[in-house]
């Protein structure tokens, strides 16, 4: 039996979406793909990464309204990787999003400090 899990998030655009899977190191595949899960049970969605291991589970992003939400069968991927992973995607996914909306309001980066799991970016804006 499957146990698919939805998650909701706050991820709207795909583009930073895409730019986080990315940057994380996440090969992804687009289109209206089928997200794997145990006994080859399937969901669809958008958006799709191989979450490793020998079982061949996946991690799909599909959305519902306006913004994203992440399905998966965790019982095949592992408890404590499903807050990981959505911790992770989401902070590069913010990373991504502010720096593109500050940029179109005429910021730009001075410096970017990674520590602790905290991003701390100085921007500036000339008048």
């Amino acid at each position: 039996m499957s146990h698919f899990t939805r998650i909701k998030t706050h991820m709207v655009e795909k583009q930073f979406l895409l730019q986080a899977l990315e940057e994380l190191g996440y090969t992804y595949e687009e289109g209206e793909v089928d997200v794997r899960g145990f006994a080859a049970a399937n969901v669809k969605a958008e958006i799709k990464v191989r979450a490793g291991g020998l079982l061949g589970r996946e991690i799909g992003f599909r959305k519902t309204g306006e913004s994203y939400e992440i399905v998966a069968d965790w019982w095949g991927i592992g408890g404590p990787k499903r807050e990981e992973f959505q911790q992770q995607v989401t902070q590069r996914y913010a990373y991504h999003a502010a720096r593109a909306k500050l940029k179109a309001q005429g910021f730009n980066l001075v410096t970017q400090e990674e520590q602790d799991g905290q991003i701390r970016l100085v921007l500036r804006r000339v008048a």
